[in-house]
């Protein structure tokens, strides 16, 4: 008898991401490199149903899927959308076998972890928006996933 507290999971990998930073470059070839290999991946523009509410539909794709790579661009933390996702993805990694990968995309990955810059600057304009608790929260999670050993792209 399977166990109601072990999320179903339909998806291989869940892909975290600025639209705005890889949604029309690195994010169209990286998905199809994982498609072209029978790889199930959960993009929003390929799987977000029309009429469907994207908060819950997204954060019960994190929960079916068996990876998530989170790439982190220049603007990534500057979506408070975004920051829901990885702190989300950060959750599901402390609470069961979930595997993470970041993918540092033209960001420094210390820049993800301690925030000097852009970052920062995010940081401090959700700030008056959330409030501390919702910050602190993102930036431990930013924190937690800068610190997993993933890839590093400058300009390739």
């Amino acid at each position: 008898m399977a166990s109601s507290s072990i999320p179903e999971r339909n998806y291989d990998i869940f892909l975290s991401f600025r639209g705005t930073d890889v949604r029309n470059n690195f994010l169209g070839h990286l998905y199809r490199a994982l498609d072209q290999r029978g790889i199930y991946t959960y993009i929003d523009s390929e799987e977000l149903r029309k009429g469907e509410q994207i908060a819950p539909a997204l954060m019960k794709a994190i929960e079916k899927s068996h990876i998530a790579i989170i790439i982190f661009s220049e603007d990534y933390a500057s979506s408070w959308w975004c920051l829901e996702e990885v702190a989300k993805i950060m959750d599901c990694k402390k609470e069961r076998d979930f595997v993470v990968f970041p993918l540092f995309y033209k960001v420094d990955p210390r820049e993800v972890r301690t925030p000097k810059e852009r970052y920062r600057k995010a940081m401090v304009k959700h700030q008056s928006r959330f409030g501390k608790d919702a910050v602190k929260r993102w930036a431990k999670a930013l924190s937690d996933a800068g610190k997993l050993s993933g890839w590093h792209l400058k300009d390739e």
